[in-house]
């Protein structure tokens, strides 16, 4: 995610909501861990959801919305 927002010229502190699918809510607080890590002091927007499976079998997948530097 981090090389998408570098190649839209955005970055992690911009983003503005995010929308993290897990297949696991057990999964949460890890994934809140390295989420909260990887933000640093920015707090998007977010909303988690349990789902039953995501493509590829992966175990999560994340999706956000972040402003661009002109």
């Amino acid at each position: 995610m981090g090389e998408v927002l570098k190649s839209s010229n955005s970055s992690f502190s911009q983003i503005v909501k995010a929308t993290i699918f897990l297949k696991n809510m057990n999964d949460f607080e890890t994934v809140n861990e390295i989420y909260g890590r990887r933000l640093g002091g920015a707090l998007p927007a977010r909303s988690c959801i349990e789902v039953a499976r995501l493509p590829k079998d992966f175990l999560i997948e994340i999706e956000c919305i972040a402003t661009i530097s002109e």
